[in-house]
């Protein structure tokens, strides 16, 4: 069996291998990627190997993610609300209220160029 040599000093090879399981990774990685790459290997249509390579981390960190999410449901929180829940139901009609006057507008300028071009 041969062993790596690590650059011939023990501290180097170490700091050199952080770089291959990818800390900084782990970290830039959103919450919504989080809870898909934990329900997809929750699903095991593919090995939590090949999900965690894919993300670049390693699979224990799909274990605490699992664990993670599985705390907070317990503790009875909430998941965290997007912004569009988070607007109250009367700026989500207003904004309705826009666009819909928005594409009453451009209903009418397709049908004036479209008859401009016959």
């Amino acid at each position: 069996m041969i062993f790596p040599t690590l650059g011939g000093h023990i501290r180097r090879g170490i700091l050199a291998l952080r770089g291959v399981y990818g800390t900084e990774a782990i970290q830039a990685v959103q919450p919504g990627v989080q809870l898909e790459a934990v329900r997809l290997a929750a699903l095991g249509e593919r090995p939590k190997a090949q999900i965690a390579r894919q993300l670049g981390i390693r699979v224990n960190q799909l274990r605490k993610w699992r664990l993670e999410f599985e705390a907070e449901e317990r503790a009875g929180g909430a998941p965290k609300q997007t912004p569009a829940t988070q607007d109250d139901p009367a700026e989500l009609r207003r904004e309705n209220a826009r666009l819909r006057e928005e594409i009453e507008i451009l209903k009418k300028a397709a049908i004036y160029f479209a008859r401009g071009s016959k």
